[in-house]
């Protein structure tokens, strides 16, 4: 057997440090210019035309509510920023949405409680930086919002670009399955993060997981389904959450619509997965409302029952249209977009959803894609409101060390590695960075609210 000998760390560095002729590292400081006709208005209510038409009054009201929640709903408008700008060419898979409420705690397969990005809807191959943009802006709008100063919100930003920096470096000089395992048990945070937090900001972590709101199926249960002449059913509360039988509008799923749809899914799960999903009836379903960057697009609750009522299990399913990360390069992909969103998920995530896969249905005259996975399986979201500003470093840290180690997944973590370098060159240019957008943001943020008082958008009643 013949082979050609793999390149060495030192070499695919020196690979990534290449790539400071053709895009300097002090070129991720600048927000591009955008084409004086360009309406950042305009493309949202663009966005809004493939999506359901009832809800985008209550997507333009969230995205109202303040310029983090505006923040949430404006990726298409920064992928088509990024994709205007200098960009590198090392590519992975990213996530597209790396924003840090997309970073979520929730159980593994095991059982552990770990820390993880949580939501690939607009997952594509791209330039690592996308991911890091995005997520150190957020950090710059979120101290925003929390009343810090410019001084303060830089140094949130510069924090986390710098641990992306640090990690990237370490997963690039570990062996190829340790890093593919690696992952952030909130137990074992000390071991993880290898000494990069004080002992003061270890025990900061605790207080901020301590505020998370987690819910797993029973919590949901409760919640979510009352008793009915036909046994549980799940309850209404519109416009969140709409049983199927109350939802008069052909646009969407039917039940029959949705069985057919699991009995397809299910071929996309490993044979032992669809063992178990078989043994499990569905028994109600229901229209239900996301996040911020996702009303508008289909997504369903589905109620299954094992052995009898008391032993409950939810599945959601959700639309899967183009990504914006290929919406904004003109790019056209082959892969169903419910596949691409597992595949990205199941690359990107250290332990991802044991029952995520995808189908696609049709519906009419149109092709529908989904992917599905259940719909709680301990998830908790941080509190941002709650933080301060030692507890916003030390929470933009570990989405920065999430990040690194989900790129780095992929196997190009040394040529990363390479280009950021040893020096802080970078992380001063991704903070300078952070700065700029959270101003564009403002300026996107305050033309919605003009839109939205000169009628060219309806908000919800």
């Amino acid at each position: 057997m013949t082979s050609t000998a793999p390149l060495t760390p030192e070499e695919r560095k020196t690979r990534g440090q290449a790539q400071r002729e053709a895009t300097p590292r002090g070129a991720m400081a600048t927000v591009s210019d955008r084409p004086t006709d360009y309406d950042p208005v305009a493309r949202l209510m663009w966005q809004g035309e493939s999506r359901q038409s009832d809800l985008l009054g209550l997507r333009y009201s969230r995205m109202l509510a303040d310029q983090l929640s505006f923040y949430r709903g404006n990726a298409l408008l920064m992928a088509e920023d990024l994709a205007r700008g200098s960009s590198t060419s090392l590519e992975v898979q990213i996530c597209g949405d790396a924003h840090l409420s997309n970073f979520n705690l929730f159980s593994s397969p095991e059982r552990h409680l770990v820390f993880d990005v949580n939501d690939f809807d607009e997952t594509a191959r791209g330039p690592f930086e996308w991911d890091l943009k995005r997520l150190v802006a957020s950090l710059a709008v979120a101290s925003s919002f929390l009343g810090h100063s410019a001084a303060q919100q830089e140094r949130i930003a510069f924090a986390a670009a710098q641990e992306y920096r640090l990690s990237i470096r370490r997963f690039a000089g570990e062996d190829r399955l340790a890093t593919w395992y690696a992952t952030l048990d909130i137990d074992a945070v000390v071991a993880d993060l290898g000494g990069f937090f004080t002992e003061n900001a270890i025990h900061k972590i605790d207080h901020v997981v301590g505020y998370a709101s987690g819910q797993d199926t029973r919590k949901a249960y409760a919640k979510m389904v009352v008793d009915g002449k036909d046994g549980p059913r799940i309850v209404a509360k519109p416009p969140l959450l709409v049983p199927l039988s109350e939802l008069h509008d052909n646009s969407y799923l039917s039940t029959k619509d949705l069985e057919k749809l699991i009995a397809g899914y299910a071929h996309t799960l490993s044979s032992d997965r669809q063992e178990l999903l078989a043994q499990f009836t569905p028994v109600d379903a229901a229209r239900k409302v996301v996040g911020v960057g996702s009303i508008g697009t289909e997504c369903y609750v589905v109620l299954l029952f094992g052995r009898d009522e008391f032993d409950p299990f939810f599945l959601q399913v959700k639309q899967a249209g183009a990504s914006v990360i290929d919406t904004a390069t003109s790019r056209q992909l082959k892969t169903p977009a419910g596949e691409r969103v597992v595949q990205g998920q199941r690359l990107m995530q250290a332990t991802p959803d044991v029952f995520l896969g995808w189908h696609t249905v049709k519906k009419g005259d149109s092709t529908r894609h989904y992917y599905v996975r259940q719909l709680y399986d301990n998830k908790a979201a941080i509190a941002i409101s709650r933080l301060d500003e030692t507890l916003l470093v030390t929470y933009g840290r570990i989405c920065a060390w999430t990040l690194a180690r989900a790129h780095a997944r992929g196997g190009n973590g040394a040529e990363i590695a390479g280009y950021l370098g040893k020096s802080v060159v970078a992380d001063e240019a991704f903070a300078a960075f952070a700065m700029a957008y959270r101003d564009r943001t403002s300026q996107d943020f305050a033309a919605l609210q003009s839109a939205a008082k000169e009628g060219r958008i309806t908000l919800a009643t």
